[in-house]
């Protein structure tokens, strides 16, 4: 396989679940800051601080309203993350690496690239949103379950993997930093109540409600999520599942020690959850932690299957 398709099939995966993922983000926090009562201030801004985002929208828009951070990260095309950008790429990538993927993946992207672009302003506003982030999702959904469900396991099959496993474990953490900090930031504490409708968002946004409940047995606790969400073996979208996925997805793609390497040493940092202790800084800094070697991971990626594009094109 060529080192330019690889890369393109890699970005795609990471692009499309990055879109997905910040439709969620966006949905989630919309109910959760309804379920919250008034008093409870937790910040729209804490989205921008959630992707690491904060220089650029800094560069772009002075208030942080709702308005301002929901149109960065939906549509704002200076944004590389945002939601039009992030569909934008796929597109541009599926269009270029047509040969080895289905059709119908072209017409879908195609499909939901028109629908996002010519109806992003129900997105931005609040009375539509629920429904145009409803439809992203599913568009998402429908795009992965047609590429899973048609595509022979080979190397184009496990560069997808690859990409959208790393996406999905930088999201993971992502989220459970967020719970964790809007318990800090509020206090939650003290009230229980208001602890499990955070906590229950982050396993909403994750699509984890279900599993958790079948799994866990318990109502939702803190400790319960994070080990939950980090831990869980059989959960397609636990940090664990994604570090194992990518294992398995490297076996057969060739030079693949260092990245090996990297993503047994990924399991092989731990946080201890069995304390009664809150969730707090030290549980951030540990995300933050996995978060850097996520990025270390996709550096490895590069330099092993994708570095002959860049010398090529330099």
């Amino acid at each position: 396989m060529l080192s330019k398709v690889a890369e393109r099939l890699y970005w795609i995966a990471r692009h499309l679940e990055r879109v997905e993922n910040t439709a969620r983000l966006v949905s989630v926090y919309d109910s959760l800051l309804f379920d919250l009562p008034g008093e409870f201030d937790i910040s729209w801004y804490n989205l921008v601080t959630l992707n690491s985002a904060e220089a650029l929208f800094e560069s772009r828009y002075k208030n942080h309203d709702e308005r301002n951070v929901v149109k960065f990260l939906l549509a704002d095309d200076t944004n590389p993350s945002s939601m039009l950008s992030a569909l934008k790429m796929v597109r541009e990538n599926v269009r270029t690496t047509r040969d080895v993927l289905p059709q119908e993946s072209w017409e879908m992207v195609n499909e939901l690239s028109i629908y996002a672009t010519k109806n992003i302003q129900q997105g931005i506003n609040r009375s539509a949103r629920h429904e145009f982030l409803t439809n992203i999702i599913k568009g998402c959904q429908q795009i992965n379950g047609l590429l899973t469900g048609t595509m022979c396991r080979d190397a184009s099959w496990q560069f997808l993997r690859l990409g959208r496993n790393l996406e999905r474990a930088d999201m993971t953490t992502r989220l459970l930093d967020a719970g964790a900090a809007a318990q800090l930031e509020g206090e939650v504490e003290t009230d229980m109540h208001i602890s499990q409708v955070v906590w229950g968002n982050v396993l909403r946004s994750s699509s984890a409600e279900l599993s958790y409940r079948r799994t866990m047995r318990s109502a939702v606790h803190e400790r319960d999520v994070a080990e939950f969400l980090l831990e869980n073996p059989d959960f397609p979208r636990s940090f664990r599942f994604c570090i194992d996925s990518m294992i398995n997805g490297i076996k057969n793609l060739p030079n693949n020690a260092a990245a090996k390497k990297a993503l047994h040493t990924m399991l092989e940092v731990e946080f201890e959850l069995d304390s009664d202790k809150r969730l707090g800084f030290e549980f951030r800094e540990y995300l933050n932690q996995q978060q850097v070697n996520l990025g270390n991971l996709h550096q490895v990626f590069n330099q092993n299957w994708f570095a002959m594009l860049k010398r090529g094109t330099e």
